[in-house]
C-alpha cells in the first residue's frame, strides 16, 4: 500500500504522519501543494498545521490549492482520504465535508489527550473493537465541530459520526467535550464512507512511550482496506 502526505505551506505534521504509516509498512511519499495527480490505490494525507498561516479562516486558502483538484477527483473515484486537525478544516473548506471548524468555546487553544468511541463503520474504523475507548491526542484553537441541526441528524442518520469525545469510560457528554463541538463530534466521514476528517492526531498515538498506542488502530483499519 502507498500514501501521499500533502504538505501546504504551513504544514508540521507531515513528518508525524509519514513516520506513523511506515511504522506498519505503508510506502510513503510527500506530495508539495503545487503537484495534483495521485495514484488509483493510494491513501491520501491533509496534516496538521497552520496551511498558509491559516489566514482568513483555517483552510480557507488550502482549498484553493491546484492539490486539492487532484484531491477531489481521487476522492470522487472512491479512493481514501484522511485530513487530521488542519486537514479536516481544508476538507470542510473545500466542500468535501459538511460543517465548518470554529474557536474552541473556552477560546483557548487546547492540547491534551481525549477520549474517543467510534462511530461509523468505515475504512477508517474496522479494526476498532466494538465499545473500545480510543486515547487521542489533539492540539487545537478551531476544533469546535459545527453544522445546522438539519445537516447534523443527516449525519446522524446517514451513520457518519466516525468519532466522539467520550469519558476514559466511553460516556459522551458535555464534561468530556474538549472544544464545544456539536454532539460531542470528533470525527466525520463522507456519504461514500471514503473521506474522513477528524480533529484528534492519530499519529501522535503510536508509541507506548508517547502515552498511547491507539492510534495505530485508524491506520491499521486503513491498510485493512487495500489488503
Amino acid at each position: 500500500m502507498k500514501a501521499a502526505v500533502v504538505v501546504f505551506p504551513g504544514t508540521w505534521s507531515d513528518g508525524d504522519c509519514s513516520w506513523a504509516l511506515q511504522k506498519i509498512g505503508i510506502d510513503v511519499r510527500k506530495i508539495w501543494h503545487r503537484e495534483s495527480s495521485f495514484e488509483k490505490n493510494e491513501l491520501i494525507v491533509l496534516p496538521g498545521g497552520f496551511s498558509y498561516g491559516d489566514y482568513l479562516r483555517c483552510g480557507s486558502i488550502a482549498q484553493f490549492s491546484p492539490v486539492m483538484q487532484g484531491v477531489r477527483s481521487h476522492a470522487e473515484n472512491g479512493g481514501l482520504v484522511i485530513g487530521i486537525c488542519n486537514g479536516f478544516q481544508i476538507l470542510c473548506e473545500s466542500g468535501l465535508l459538511p460543517g465548518a471548524l470554529i474557536r474552541n468555546q473556552s477560546l483557548q487553544f487546547r492540547c491534551e489527550d481525549t477520549y474517543l468511541v467510534p462511530g461509523s463503520n468505515s475504512p477508517f474504523t474496522k479494526n476498532i473493537g466494538t465499545g473500545q475507548v480510543l486515547q487521542i491526542p489533539i492540539s487545537h484553537g478551531e476544533g469546535n465541530y459545527y453544522a445546522d441541526k438539519q445537516t447534523l441528524d443527516l449525519l446522524e442518520d446517514q451513520d457518519r459520526v466516525a468519532f466522539r469525545y467520550s469519558s476514559v469510560m466511553g460516556e459522551v457528554n458535555k464534561s468530556s467535550n474538549p472544544n464545544g463541538s456539536s454532539r460531542n463530534i470528533a470525527g466525520i466521514v463522507n456519504e461514500k464512507g471514503n473521506v474522513l476528517g477528524m480533529m484528534p492526531h492519530p499519529e501522535r498515538a503510536c508509541e507506548g512511550l508517547l502515552g498511547s498506542e491507539d492510534g495505530n488502530q485508524i491506520w491499521l483499519s486503513i491498510l485493512e482496506e487495500y489488503l
